[in-house]
């Protein structure tokens, strides 16, 4: 995110309920038109089964190179050949509306801990333009520290390696902790 500021604080909204409504039905078309990236559709699915948030963007992370150039491809840089020029590397994240409950803030927390995974490759925060469309949004993103601010970088190929196994980890992390909101939340 190219906005990437710390996590801001929580504030009532009252249109939580009319927004998540709006974003859900969004969301749905953007799935129905295979709009939003393959590998993550199965976790926006999910996520859109929590009353408690709802998601505004995502990107899987994409690996440009001279082997590939397809902008929106999902090959895995791991099993290219050695790649010796500069991988553009454009950022995995996932934002979301999160409510100003005890549910949000437990999914609040429970993201931000994701970071603890690889500080140095993961942040947590808010991005100031979602937060002026939607308060209490936030960050979850793949992309080096150095770099955090951007919405790509360009890197090596061992560390395009590294990275590739971080989004993958991300993802899995926050599909278990999805998983386990909407257990909660069934019981609720």
């Amino acid at each position: 995110m190219e906005t990437l500021i710390d996590a801001l604080p929580f504030t009532v909204d009252q249109s939580f309920e009319k927004k998540r409504k709006m974003h859900i039905n969004a969301l749905q078309s953007l799935l129905a038109v295979n709009k939003i990236d393959e590998p993550v559709q199965p976790l926006m699915k999910k996520c859109a089964r929590l009353p408690h948030c709802f998601t505004l963007q995502c990107c899987y992370g994409h690996f440009l190179h001279e082997f590939q150039r397809d902008e929106e491809n999902f090959e895995p840089v791991s099993v290219s050949r050695e790649i010796n020029t500069p991988i553009e590397f454009r950022i995995s994240y996932i934002a979301w509306c999160i409510e100003a409950s005890d549910l949000g803030r437990k999914l609040y927390d429970d993201l931000q801990a994701i970071i603890s995974l690889d500080p140095a490759y993961i942040q947590f925060g808010s991005a100031q333009w979602f937060w002026n469309r939607c308060v209490n949004s936030y960050v979850l993103q793949v992309e080096p520290e150095r770099d955090k601010e951007k919405d790509k970088t360009y890197i090596d190929y061992k560390e395009a390696v590294h990275i590739e196994q971080i989004r993958n980890t991300f993802f899995d992390a926050i599909e278990d902790i999805i998983d386990d909101h909407i257990m909660i939340s069934s019981r609720t």
